[in-house]
Formats: C-alpha cells, sequence, structure tokens
C-alpha cells in the first residue's frame, strides 16, 4: 500500500471528487442513521398508505341533472337544458359541453381545460346555473343538481340480500346494514337497489268526485291543512315554562279517509267517499336478480383518496358480526363485485413482480460483482424504494397499480447508479488506492455522468407528466413514481452508498472466511427458527431458517460460483470485445457498421409496414366481467321487459355452466341500473323500464383455471343470438378510462329531422359497403316512442274561463299525480300522492271526459267543463332522447369491432368510404369516441416524444459543452428504435398507440445512460493521456482510448442493461409467484398471466426489445460513431488548416 501515493501522480490533475459524497463520506454515523430512519418509515409508510386498483382521477368535469317529470324528451331540452346551455356557454374555460335530454330528466356534463381546478370549474358552473334558474320552470320539483363528476368514487362491492322474505323485510335489514356500514369513516355512501320506495296513495274516483261538485284542490286544501304539527308558543305552568306543540300529523295513512272534504248545509264529504287510500309501493320501476333469485342489493361506494382494502377489512367485520348477532339464520347475505379481490390480486402480483425483480437482479449482480458488492448496490432497492414511498405519500398519492409498475420498470434503473459507482470505487481499490481515496475519487469520477444519465431518463418522462385530460391524469403517476424512484436512488448512489462501501468493501484477497463461525451462527439462527414455528410464529421462523440456509449457500455456492465466473467468464467476455471493438474501430469497417445500422433502421421501418402489427389504442383485456344489454323499443312496459329479461337470464346462465368455477355471479338489473359504465351520460339519469342489463361476473385470474373469458364473451354472443324487434348485445368491461366505442361518427347539426335523415342515410351507405369487423351499427337517437298529445283549443278554453296551465295541470294530476303532502313513520317521510284510480288513468276516454270543475269568479257557481270539450287526444310519437353537443344537436352512429379485426383499419376502411358521402349545408360529420381519443393521444405522445429528445439532448449538451457527443448520443437513441420495430414484427406482437408509445419514450431516457458513461470516459482517458504527453492524440491514440473506456465499461453496461431487462421479464411474461404466502404456508401459488400482464405487457417488452439492441449500439455502433467524427475532425484539420477537435477540454 505503500505505493499508492504514487499511482499516476501525473492523472492527479484530473482527478474528481463530488462534494457531496465527501460530506457524507465525514459525517458516515450520520448517514448510517438517516439510513435506518428511512428504512423504519418507508416501511411504516407503505403499509399506511391507502391502496387502489387504479389511480384517482381528478379531472375537471362536472355533471348537472334536472329531474322534471311528466316532459318529454324535446320539452326537457326546449325548457331545461337550452337555457343552462345558454348560461355555461359564457365560461371561457369550457372545453366542451354534452348534454342528453330524456323523458323527465336533463343531463348536461361540462368539460374543463384541465388547467383551471374543479373546486373553480364547480364554483364557474353553480354560477351559470344561478344565472339560467329564472328562465327554468317555476314548478321544478327540485334545483338543478351540480356536482363534480369523481371517478374516485365507485362501488367497491355489492351486498345482496335474499331469501324467504317479504320485500319490506329485506329491505329493513338492508336499511340496518346501510346505516352500519356508512358509519365506517371510508365509505362515502350506501345505495339500495331493488326494491322500491313506499308511498301513501289517493286513488280518485273521478265521477263520485265530479258527483260532489269537487276538485283535485279540494283535497289537497282538506289534507294540507289536517296534516300538520306546530309550535303554540310557551306557557307559564306551576312555575315551569313549558313549549306547546299542536300534534295533528297523521300517525296511520287510513287516517285520512276520515278527513272532512266538504261540509255544507249539513252534508258532510269524507275523503273515503271520493277516493280510496293506501299506503303502498310506488309503482314497479326496477328489479334486481342473483341467479334469477330476487335480491336487495346494497352498493357501497368508497370515499375518495381512502383506503380501498382497510375499508373492505371494516365491511367485512360489520357483515360478520350482523350475520351471527342481528341477522336471522336462513338470511343469504353475498358478496359480489368485490373490487378489494381485484385490488388485493393486482397489488399482489406487482409486488411479487418486485420481489422476483429483485431476486433476479441479485443474481446478476452476484455473478459480476461478487457477493460483496452485489449487497453494496443491491441495498439501493430497498432504501429508494422506501424513500420513495415517503415521498408520494407526501404527495398524497395512493399505491395503485401506475405507481407499483412505475417501481417494476425503474427496478432494474435503480441499481444503474450503485452498479457504477461499486465498479468503479473496486477498480480504484484493485489498483492500490487507499479505501477513502477509492471511494472520494471513484464517486467523483462517474458523479456527473450518473447525474447527467439520471437527469436525462427522468427528462424522457417529464413530458408524460403535462398529459392533458382523463388519459393524461391516468398515466402521469407512472411518470411521477419514475421521477421520485430515480431521484431517490440517485441519492443513495451519491450519499447512502459510498459510506457503506468504505465501511465494508474489501477485495477478494482480503476477505477472510470463518467457517467454524458460519457454521455455528447457522445452527443457532436454524434453530431458534424451528423453536418459533412449533410456537406458531410462522414468519419469524422461517425468516431465521431462511437466513441460515442463504448463508451457507452464499458462501458454499454463491461465491465459488461468482469467482469462476469472474475470474473465467468475464475475463473471457473481456477479451471478446477488446478483439470486437479493436475489430469495429479499423480499416473501413467503421463505415460499414455505421451504415449498416442505418440501413438496418430503414429495413426495420419497411418490414413493420409489410408485416403491419395489429394497432390498438389501449391494451385488449381478458375481461373481468361481461355486460349483455338489453334494449326494447321505447314505450315498452317494465313488466314485459322483466319477463323478457328472465328468458335471457336463463341463456346466459346455461351459456356459462360449461365455465364453471370460473364464474363468479350473474347479476340481472331492470329498469334501474342498466347503463353503461363507460358511458358518463347515463349518470343519474331517470330509471328506463325498457332496458336492463345482465352483468356476468368472473372470478380473478388465478382462480380461473386455464378459461379464457373472451372466450366466454364469444360463446355469450353466439348463444344469445338476435331477437325481433328487441336489442341484445354483450360487452366487456374496459380498462382504464372511458373513450367511448371503438366506431363513432358523430353528426352534428341544428334541425333533428334532417339529422335522423341524413343518420339513417349514413348508417345504410355504410352497411352496402359491407366492410369485415363492424358488429352491428347503432343510432344513438331512439324514434318512435309513443305519446299522446292533448291539444288544447285556446279559444274554447278561454270562453269557459280555463286557462291552459289549469287545463294542463288537471291533466297532469289525473295521469301523473302530484305529491300533496307527507306522511312521517319513524324517521322516514313518505310521499302522499293524489291522482287518479288505476282503472280511470289508464283509460283515455275516461281521462279525457273528466270534468274540470271550478268555481266561477262572476256568480260564484259550481262550473264542470269535460277535458274533451276544450281538448283534443292525438296519438303521436317522439323520441327517446334528444342530444347536444356544443349547443349544436348531434346523432352517433357507432359500433363494437369484432374479436380478431383492427379497429383502426375498420375506421380508416369506413372513412375512405365516407369521402363521397354528402351532406347538406349546415351539418357535418367526424369520427369521435376511441377514434378521437386516440388521435388526441397520439397527437399528445409524438410532441411529448420530441419534448423528450430535445430535454435529454439539452442536458447532454449543457455536460459535455460541446454538440458532436450529444449528437452522437441522441442518433443512438434514434437506432435503438430498430429493436423495438424489429421485436414487434418478429413476434407479430400488438402496437398498442398508449402503451408502446409510452415505451418508446421512457426507451429514449433509459438508453442514453450507458452511452453518456462511456463518452465520459473516453473523454476522461483522452483528456488524462493529453495532460501526460502535452501534445495532441493522434487517431491511433483516439482508438486506443476509444477501446480503453469500452472495455472498462463493458461490465457496468451490461450489467445495467440485464438488470433493467430481467426487472421487467416478470411482469411482460406474468411470471407470479407469491412469496409472501410461501413465507408463510408454503404455497407459492404459482401462474402465469393475469389482469397486469395485458395492461403492461406490451410497454415492458418495447423497452425489453429497444434495450436488448441498444446494448450493443453502446458497447459497438457509439464507439465506432465517435470515431468517425474523430476522423472527421482530423481530415477537416488537414483541409483546413484549422485547429479543430472533437473535445473541448
Amino acid at each position: 500500500m505503500s505505493d499508492s501515493n504514487n499511482i499516476d501522480k501525473e492523472n492527479k490533475k484530473v482527478d474528481k471528487e463530488f462534494g457531496l459524497t465527501t460530506f457524507s463520506l465525514k459525517n458516515n454515523t450520520m448517514v448510517m442513521f438517516l439510513t435506518a430512519l428511512i428504512t423504519i418509515v418507508g416501511i411504516s409508510t407503505y403499509v399506511s398508505m391507502p391502496k387502489d386498483s387504479y389511480p384517482e382521477i381528478k379531472q375537471p368535469i362536472v355533471y348537472i341533472g334536472t329531474p322534471y317529470p311528466g316532459n318529454s324528451p324535446i320539452d326537457m331540452e326546449n325548457l331545461v337544458t337550452r337555457q343552462i346551455e345558454k348560461e355555461l356557454n359564457t365560461i371561457s374555460e369550457i372545453d366542451n359541453i354534452k348534454s342528453t335530454s330524456v323523458q323527465d330528466y336533463s343531463t348536461i356534463i361540462v368539460e374543463f381545460d384541465p388547467k383551471i381546478s374543479t373546486e373553480q370549474a364547480l364554483s364557474k358552473v353553480k354560477d351559470a346555473v344561478d344565472r339560467a334558474k329564472p328562465e327554468l320552470p317555476q314548478d321544478l320539483p327540485a334545483d338543478p343538481n351540480v356536482f363534480e363528476l369523481n371517478f374516485s368514487e365507485f362501488p367497491i362491492m355489492n351486498i345482496n340480500l335474499a331469501g324467504n322474505y317479504t320485500l319490506e323485510e329485506l329491505k329493513r335489514y338492508g336499511e340496518y346494514l346501510e346505516d352500519e356500514i356508512e358509519k365506517v369513516s371510508e365509505v362515502s355512501k350506501v345505495e339500495i337497489r331493488g326494491i322500491d320506495d313506499k308511498e301513501v296513495k289517493i286513488k280518485v274516483n273521478p265521477y263520485e268526485l265530479e258527483a260532489r261538485k269537487l276538485n283535485f284542490g279540494d283535497i289537497e286544501q282538506a289534507v294540507t291543512a289536517e296534516n300538520v304539527t306546530l309550535s303554540g308558543g310557551n306557557v307559564l305552568d306551576g312555575g315551569v315554562r313549558r313549549t306547546i306543540r299542536v300534534v295533528g300529523e297523521f300517525t296511520n295513512p287510513k287516517q285520512l279517509e276520515n278527513i272532512v272534504i266538504k261540509n255544507e248545509d249539513g252534508n258532510i264529504v269524507y275523503l273515503k267517499d271520493v277516493a280510496t287510500v293506501e299506503f303502498d309501493y310506488v309503482e314497479a320501476v326496477s328489479y334486481a336478480r342473483l341467479r334469477k333469485e330476487p335480491v336487495v342489493m346494497l352498493d357501497v361506494v368508497k370515499r375518495s383518496g381512502e383506503n380501498l382494502l382497510i375499508a373492505t377489512e371494516k365491511i367485512n367485520a360489520i357483515l360478520e358480526k350482523t350475520k351471527t348477532e342481528v341477522f336471522p339464520k336462513d338470511l343469504k347475505v353475498s358478496i359480489t363485485n368485490d373490487q378489494s379481490s381485484f385490488t388485493k390480486e393486482m397489488v399482489s402480483s406487482l409486488e411479487n413482480n418486485i420481489i422476483s425483480g429483485v431476486i433476479v437482479v441479485v443474481i446478476v449482480l452476484l455473478l459480476f460483482i461478487g457477493t460483496r458488492n452485489a449487497m453494496f448496490v443491491g441495498m439501493a432497492i430497498p432504501i429508494s424504494m422506501f424513500l420513495t414511498f415517503i415521498i408520494l405519500n407526501a404527495m398524497g398519492i395512493t399505491i395503485n397499480m401506475m405507481v407499483l409498475f412505475g417501481l417494476i420498470m425503474a427496478l432494474g434503473m435503480l441499481v444503474d447508479n450503485g452498479i457504477v459507482v461499486v465498479e468503479n470505487v473496486y477498480r480504484l481499490r484493485s489498483e492500490g488506492y487507499t479505501m477513502w481515496d477509492a471511494t472520494r475519487l471513484g464517486v467523483g469520477e462517474v458523479a456527473l455522468p450518473i447525474i447527467s444519465s439520471t437527469a436525462t431518463t427522468v427528462a424522457a418522462f417529464i413530458p408524460l407528466m403535462l398529459w392533458p385530460g382523463i388519459m393524461g391524469q391516468f398515466m402521469s403517476y407512472l411518470p411521477i413514481t419514475l421521477a421520485v424512484s430515480l431521484a431517490a436512488s440517485l441519492f443513495v448512489a451519491l450519499v447512502i452508498n459510498p459510506v457503506f462501501i468504505l465501511n465494508y468493501m474489501k477485495l477478494d484477497e482480503e476477505i477472510v472466511v470463518n467457517h467454524k463461525a458460519i457454521w455455528r451462527n447457522s445452527i443457532i439462527a436454524a434453530a431458534l427458527g424451528i423453536v418459533f414455528l412449533l410456537l406458531s410464529v410462522t414468519w419469524l421462523g422461517n425468516l431465521l431458517i431462511l437466513f441460515a440456509l442463504l448463508t451457507i449457500l452464499n458462501v458454499y455456492v454463491l461465491v465459488p460460483l461468482s469467482n469462476r465466473f469472474q475470474q473465467n467468464l468475464l475475463p473471457r467476455l473481456e477479451k471478446r470485445y477488446e478483439i470486437l471493438i479493436e475489430y469495429a474501430l479499423h480499416g473501413r469497417k467503421p463505415y460499414f457498421i455505421f451504415f449498416g445500422t442505418v440501413g438496418l433502421l430503414f429495413l426495420s421501418i419497411i418490414l413493420l409496414g409489410i408485416r403491419a402489427p395489429k394497432v390498438l389504442f389501449f391494451p385488449e383485456n381478458e375481461p373481468k366481467y361481461v355486460n349483455v344489454f338489453i334494449e326494447f323499443p321505447l314505450g315498452a312496459d317494465i313488466q314485459e321487459t322483466d319477463a323478457f329479461t328472465k328468458v335471457i337470464e336463463d341463456k346466459v346462465i346455461t351459456s356459462m355452466e360449461v365455465f364453471g368455477t370460473a364464474v363468479e355471479s350473474i347479476i340481472a338489473n331492470v329498469g334501474a341500473g342498466t347503463g353503461d359504465p363507460n358511458d358518463m351520460s347515463s349518470i343519474g339519469q331517470a330509471e328506463s323500464p325498457n332496458k336492463a342489463r345482465i352483468t356476468v361476473n368472473f372470478v380473478d385470474f388465478k382462480y380461473r383455471q386455464g378459461v379464457n373469458t373472451n372466450d366466454a364473451l364469444d360463446k355469450l354472443r353466439k348463444d344469445l343470438g338476435t331477437y325481433p324487434g328487441v336489442s341484445v348485445t354483450a360487452e366487456k368491461n374496459a380498462d382504464g378510462p372511458p373513450t367511448g366505442k371503438p366506431v363513432m361518427i358523430e353528426l352534428t347539426g341544428d334541425n333533428l329531422e334532417v339529422l335522423i335523415v341524413q343518420a339513417e342515410k349514413m348508417k345504410a351507405y355504410i352497411n352496402e359497403a359491407g366492410i369485415p369487423g363492424v358488429e352491428k351499427l347503432k343510432i344513438d337517437l331512439e324514434t318512435g316512442k309513443p305519446e299522446m298529445l292533448v291539444n288544447i283549443d285556446r279559444e274554447k278554453a278561454r270562453r269557459f274561463g280555463l286557462s291552459t296551465f289549469s287545463v294542463a295541470s288537471e291533466v297532469r294530476t289525473s295521469l301523473f299525480g302530484k305529491e300533496i303532502s307527507k306522511f312521517k313513520q319513524g324517521e322516514d317521510d313518505y310521499k302522499i300522492q293524489l291522482r287518479l284510480d288505476d282503472k280511470y288513468r289508464y283509460d283515455v276516454d275516461a281521462l279525457m271526459n273528466k270534468n274540470i270543475t271550478y268555481r266561477n269568479q262572476t256568480n260564484g257557481r259550481i262550473v264542470q267543463v269535460p277535458i274533451s270539450a276544450v281538448a283534443k287526444a292525438e296519438l303521436s310519437s317522439t323520441y327517446g332522447s334528444v342530444k347536444r353537443k356544443d349547443l349544436k344537436r348531434q346523432i352517433s352512429i357507432s359500433s363494437n369491432v369484432l374479436g380478431g379485426f383492427n379497429p383502426t383499419e375498420v375506421n380508416q376502411k369506413i372513412k375512405d368510404h365516407l369521402e363521397d358521402f354528402q351532406l347538406p349545408a349546415g351539418y357535418s360529420y367526424k369520427f369521435g369516441g376511441e377514434q378521437e381519443k386516440q388521435a388526441e393521444e397520439m397527437s399528445f405522445l409524438s410532441g411529448a416524444l420530441m419534448i423528450a429528445v430535445f430535454l435529454i439532448f439539452l442536458i447532454i449538451v449543457a455536460q459535455f459543452n460541446k454538440l458532436t457527443a450529444p449528437l452522437i448520443i441522441m442518433t443512438s437513441v434514434l437506432f435503438s428504435t430498430i429493436g423495438v420495430f424489429l421485436g414487434l414484427v418478429i413476434f407479430n406482437m400488438e402496437f398498442v398507440i398508449i402503451m408502446t408509445m409510452v415505451g418508446i419514450i421512457s426507451l429514449a431516457g433509459i438508453v442514453v445512460n450507458n452511452a453518456i458513461v462511456l463518452l465520459d470516459f473516453v473523454e476522461l482517458k483522452k483528456k488524462r493521456k493529453r495532460e501526460e504527453t502535452g501534445k495532441d492524440l493522434t487517431i491511433e491514440e483516439v482508438m486506443h482510448a476509444i477501446a480503453e473506456a469500452g472495455k472498462t465499461r463493458l461490465r457496468p453496461v451490461l450489467l445495467t442493461a440485464i438488470t433493467t431487462v430481467l426487472g421487467l421479464i416478470p411482469l411482460a411474461v406474468g411470471i407470479n409467484i407469491d412469496f409472501i404466502k410461501f413465507f408463510n404456508v408454503y404455497d407459492a401459488d404459482f401462474y402465469i398471466g393475469g389482469d397486469s400482464v395485458a395492461f403492461w405487457a406490451p410497454l415492458s417488452w418495447t423497452i425489453i426489445f429497444g434495450l436488448i439492441f441498444a446494448t450493443f449500439l453502446t458497447l459497438v455502433v457509439v464507439p465506432v460513431m465517435y470515431l468517425l467524427v474523430e476522423k472527421f475532425m482530423f481530415w477537416l484539420n488537414r483541409k483546413t488548416g484549422i485547429k479543430l477537435q472533437m473535445s473541448n477540454k
């Protein structure tokens, strides 16, 4: 060691050190304490962080829902929708306004510019609605409901109650559960479905009413006057001041029958004389069944930002306690659509992928740099992750699939900086430097390159953080996680790793193995483990036994294997590389290699065009559930819909029998809960008696025993068949944010009749072409909804002293009814509804012949005028809904794309076919839905790639302070796409726009890392040689410097590439091993595939293909390009006589 101070004295002028590292080395006790603190806080943070399947999405989208019972879609559009839209149009920050007017209900969805906060958006919309209120009908039953659309608040489970009980009893049990579950802090609300509310029905006999010269107003006035409880003030009674309450509210619905409506000349008319009173359920608007058995269903909605798994645990505890202590034993309580099981599987799968990746990475490190050095590098993974959890938690981010994949993707990169640091320190220590100098200078030499390489990787992801819209929010957690974790790994490499290296790194020859101590400690640990196993402390017992086994395995297997690899295979590999690089750098071969690579780039692009992969917008999944949508023509009675739904239920159950236990549940909803979950416009809409939905839920992937749920969907579609006059379609759930149908054409214009004609023409025009892959074109505007128009003759009405309103009000109360008061029973309020008896309500003649009874204001006499005397009834039809976009009426033509067909190609064929289709002036069409989103996201991602490349280029220029080296590195990024294109072509993989493009952007940041470190070493070698000789280098010396730098960086370049690739392999392939379960009960629960594979495999394979080829680029093509540029500089020097260098240092 005495000669260490004399090593490379000439080079010490260019020796480097990094100030932060030197500071940490001088304060190593503080750094070790900080490491322990990060570990403890990081573990506790991860355990306590909320865990969800998908990230929270807070998009400035505001919903406005306005009920106005008794009005047609056209009336809803004119009376409500247009009035509100007019005021909304004054808000400048709005991106678009979409509205749907249906029978009795208006829905408006307002999407804002992502730059505005949800709170501001909500406030602006509320102000606009307030301004519109004077223009809205004065008899609206309630103000428009304005709220933020929160995609994070969704049902996390359905609780089903069934058994040999009345619906009222089941409802009572459901309400008990509702109250108990809503006490859970993580739960936002619980909604009960499958049973209707009750009401007090006053069913009037019109003939009895008219005979006594009474009207609806008389009944309303009498009921209102009797059903009151008022405060009477207070009275002083024996020195005590008592409040007085006059209690007059009804305690029993039957009490209404004895209300006096009229008392004139001793003639008393009671309500029971003209009407019957019933306390019964409202007319059926919904039915719910679980495998054909009627159920009362509770939808449990989680509060935004709360822990899904904790919420589910608390709810399950409530259910267990309730079933044993409160509910009768024969009451069936079941749970369906439990999101926690999916979340647990997703989180468990990704967690185990992280563990798999760590194991693979550590094994590779063991082979390349030995056990002790591998531990120095490997410690970067957990510490970086712990630090990441702390930072993400402080940012308010939950643990979800995007965060966990970000960690998996970062897994191989987390050790990159550590590898470079440890390998360089070990090299200097081997050359004779003291441990202090080797650590200080070893980190110093590579600090700037690894900071730069980390910055370039992070820079690649910065544009993804600016991704607008719902998709941007959904995907933004990936770049945020990567940026945080890579910054954490850089901190570990420059601050924490050097301290442990300084204290514990030893050269191989310095390590003395005490075999006796190893065996003694291992036996003691194993014995203690067995004791803890006998005491049923399984995890601790297994941990101690595992420690003993790993200790022996390390000393007697891993260390010898690592030594053999480093002493035999690795030198042989380095020698072969040295021969290869020397060969590649001499003669005309650099030109052949460079232009050959350029040719390969063009060839890969040509092959991609010849053997074009299937292009998808979002990954195609194996569905977790399938929806069967049933739709009758408008006007169908709910009883008819329900009867047909039962027939389809039987078919669905029979069709799914072949899949056995892979099917978890089959739930039918009729009337309510029948909308498409991916259609935002269906939120909050009124019941649809002509619609039903049957949902087939499948068990989690690992329990399906090889069943492909896409096969179940195909079989279901085949078995269902077609039915004249009824639409029956089967669709699978879509992963990720809603995007709309794969084929969607939006026609806009002002005149609805013209739009309908043009939509029908376009539909027929496309159908004539017979384009393969189109499932079934459907127009979203339903026509032919039966209605009866009551046309009032104003002149006749005026002669009788009647207004249009008085006639319309009589018809409305007779048929629809009117809420005249409330009946209170316990904590519940029930409507007291006044209308005609059913046998008269549904008799058009009886309705039109009903007398309007009123008092003539001139002579005070009672007058009775039949409705038919002032109005005529006319049977007609109207629209099912009226849709608008940005204040213009809109009709959409949409279709699914059949399995095996490319949605992009199908849409392109439709576009080509529609080129000759002409629309009238003022009418236009465009492709929306998935295609619109695809164009938007592709445009953004292409721009993001350009921005990422530009940011990376700026960082590299800042490091090298010149253009030549950065241009070489950026060329290698372009060349890395060769690997991606060839991988897609050779393995016939799909090009998934979202995931593949994100993968290419990610690849741009990863590829430059090794090239930066390699070229930085070339520059360092050249600078040292220049200072040693005092003159410029010859081309031979430059070639020698390149070869030396390549040989020096071979090991870290291979290591960083291999660790990144192998870290992604488990997720790309879908290898699932439950390490935690195996550790506890010795069951690895091994399977291949899973819900996460379809989602993440395209991104993973993109990076794997690109990085494998990029490794060849870094080791061969980048040195070749560097040499070619140097040769060009030498040639230019000779030609111009002006001294030019590639290096400015």
